[in-house]
């Protein structure tokens, strides 16, 4: 039982670090748009990039109606079940269905534009939406297929198309539309083209998968999927309404400030981005393991994925509380505004961070009428909280509604872990990442005490934090779960494939 565990163990953990790879170089790209913009335009141009790409997000959420989590857990769970017609026919109707929502959304956004636009205070904003509306069923499909793939425990395609091409294709194509003197229209195109590339990418890495499964016959079992994946639905288009309410508010408030609230905000995210690569390879292992009954390695591996988010995470944090100012100031002088509201997001962030994948074990393990009404209820929290402190106290009030209603969601979360399978986010190799934070994060407000603000103390301060953590996190000891995964993912990559394949039988 101990060895079958640390095999589910090793295989989270290596593609889990695939998707981090990945990760780190969409993040990169991504941060590197926005710095972009930043550095080409004024505030407001960084405010409407931003406004349109919330409504791209809320209403990709919208158009996958749930399939996202649901696709990705049946697949698994046929596959466990060596089903291969029902994992045909769960995959086709994923697909036309979310694909048909996002082409009537589509739609109604582009015919809908200048209507938001005016309801938004800024008409210049039409041609933003407009483009979005094209993007929208390439956005879904994309999504809707790699979330597919992801149900054969494989985390190659989501990370090599998800989060390596499509971040990286907006980059180039964004810098190279702004060199031609496209200006922001060019930067919008850029989404267009960089999401219908990868669409078609993720369409022909799921063919591949379904091409390995024998016979043509289908099994629809629309019900089963339905249930779940709408239920799934209200609870994504909850959790990105968070992510993405408070932009749109600050627009309907007409708040000159929503370029530097988006920065702040990309900042925090880069911080936390080892979450969702490490949930996304979480989540298909977890429904594997719960719908075999085998509750020991559920608790067992969702104590180690939060501890890896947690001790990969706290160096960026450290970073974000010590220099907020010097981060800021990469993106122009006018941006340093944000300091406060980047603390405050990162706060928030840290306890998402902390109390690890509690939403994805509650999807996964079948309960996601649980976790709609957690993501609703935080959602209704935040609309409250950013309609009462927005008027008064404009991106600062924004930041501390979603960082409270953030905070609140989680740790409700947790504790209905804890009450249904007896398992807590808390292990050893968690608090000694905690210890190795704080020490990291004394060290960078040292240098920032001791340095004259600027690049200059920014880049010590950075090396300062990498030092003390690591020298710490090493002197305390690595747990024998760490060091299982690290001898793993030293292995050759053929030997890595093996023990794949070992893991998914």
């Amino acid at each position: 039982m101990a060895e079958r565990g640390d095999r589910q163990v090793t295989g989270i953990a290596r593609g889990g670090t695939l998707n981090l790879a990945g990760a780190v170089l969409g993040q990169a790209a991504v941060f590197a748009v926005l710095l972009l913009l930043a550095r080409w335009f004024d505030i407001r141009h960084v405010g409407r990039y931003a406004q349109c790409y919330a409504v791209l997000s809320l209403l990709g959420l919208l158009s996958l109606s749930g399939f996202r989590a649901g696709v990705t857990r049946f697949v698994a769970v046929h596959l466990a079940d060596d089903d291969p017609a029902a994992v045909r026919g769960t995959v086709r109707l994923a697909l036309l269905v979310s694909g048909g929502a996002a082409t009537v959304l589509g739609g109604g956004l582009a015919l809908a534009a200048p209507w938001l636009a005016d309801r938004l205070h800024d008409p210049a904003l039409t041609t933003g939406l407009r483009l979005m509306a094209l993007t929208l069923p390439a956005m879904t499909i994309c999504e809707a297929a790699l979330a597919a793939t992801r149900g054969w425990r494989s985390q190659r395609a989501f990370t090599l198309i998800g989060q390596v091409y499509e971040p990286v294709c907006r980059l180039v194509l964004t810098a190279v539309l702004l060199a031609l003197g496209a200006g922001l229209t060019g930067a919008f195109w850029a989404i267009v083209v960089a999401g219908w590339t990868a669409a078609g990418w993720a369409l022909l890495a799921l063919r591949r998968r379904l091409r390995a499964l024998a016979g043509e016959r289908r099994t629809y079992r629309p019900r089963q999927l339905f249930s779940f994946s709408t239920v799934s639905w209200v609870s994504s288009l909850s959790s990105t309404g968070l992510i993405w309410l408070d932009t749109l508010l600050l627009g309907f408030y007409a708040n000159p400030d929503i370029g530097v609230y988006n920065v702040a905000t990309r900042l925090v995210t880069v911080a936390v981005f080892v979450l969702a690569p490490l949930n996304a390879a979480f989540g298909p292992y977890l429904a594997h393991l719960y719908h075999q009954d085998r509750m020991t390695e559920v608790r067992r591996s969702y104590a180690a994925v939060t501890g890896w988010v947690v001790r990969l995470s706290l160096p960026a944090f450290a970073v974000l509380l010590a220099f907020p100012d010097e981060l800021l100031r990469l993106f122009g002088g006018a941006f340093v505004t944000g300091a406060a509201v980047t603390v405050i997001l990162a706060a928030g962030q840290f306890v998402n961070a902390a109390t690890g994948p509690c939403g994805t074990v509650l999807n996964m393990s079948g309960r996601v009428a649980l976790n709609m009404w957690d993501n609703l209820a935080a959602l209704v929290l935040n609309v409250l909280l950013n309609l009462w402190l927005i008027p008064a106290h404009g991106i600062v009030g924004a930041a501390v509604a979603w960082a409270v209603s953030l905070a609140v969601v989680n740790a409700a979360r947790v504790l209905q872990v804890r009450r249904l399978i007896r398992a807590l986010p808390v292990s050893a190799g968690m608090l000694k990442g905690l210890a190795a934070g704080a020490a990291a994060l004394l060290a960078g407000l040292a240098v920032r005490a001791l340095l004259p603000s600027g690049f200059g103390a920014l880049a010590a301060g950075v090396a300062a934090i990498a030092v003390v953590y690591l020298g710490v996190v090493l002197g305390l000891g690595l747990s024998r779960e760490d060091r299982m995964v690290l001898r793993a993912l030293v292995r050759r990559r053929a030997g890595a494939d093996r023990a794949e394949a070992v893991t998914a039988s």
